[in-house]
């Protein structure tokens, strides 16, 4: 062999060494990269599972939010409908009142001499105090029910 045949040689196996030390770079970089990927993946998965949980979770209180909206929606018209009776039965209630006023002042109109003390005998409570009792009149206390005795055939109280 020649010198130029052993500088070829050395030179084609240089070569070889280079070329298959370049390859056996790229697959490892390829590796590396291919479980880089699996990595990110997985995780990807792991994170998919945890959004879909919270997206899951978030409809939940969503509609939990709707319903409990609902909900005060109808207790806000039942509230209103309550305080629309409440201002009616109070507007009956003062009416009627100015109409018991209007009576008593035409009571007073038609007998002046029982004054202001008759305007308490529907009371009950004021009456008996403010009254005096007459000897020919038998004098009637209320019971605790706030009812008057009433008297029977025979002259007895019930």
């Amino acid at each position: 062999m020649s010198h130029n045949t052993l500088w070829i040689v050395i030179a084609v196996v240089v070569a070889l060494l280079l070329i298959a030390g370049v390859i056996v770079a790229i697959n490892a970089t390829r590796g590396r990269r291919h479980r880089q990927a699996e990595q990110i993946r997985e995780q990807a998965r792991l994170e998919s599972a945890k959004l879909e949980r919270r997206e899951a979770l978030a409809q939940e209180t969503a509609a939990k939010a709707r319903a409990a909206q609902a909900e005060a929606e109808v207790k806000a018209a039942e509230a209103a409908r309550l305080q629309e009776h409440a201002a009616a039965h109070q507007s009956e209630a003062a009416a009627s009142r100015e109409q018991l006023e209007q009576q008593w002042d035409r009571a007073d109109r038609i007998d002046p001499k029982a004054g202001k003390h008759g305007r308490h005998e529907a009371d009950g409570d004021k009456a008996a105090a403010d009254a005096p009792a007459s000897s020919a009149e038998p004098a009637q206390t209320t019971t605790d029910a706030g009812v008057a005795p009433q008297e029977t055939y025979r002259g007895t109280q019930r």
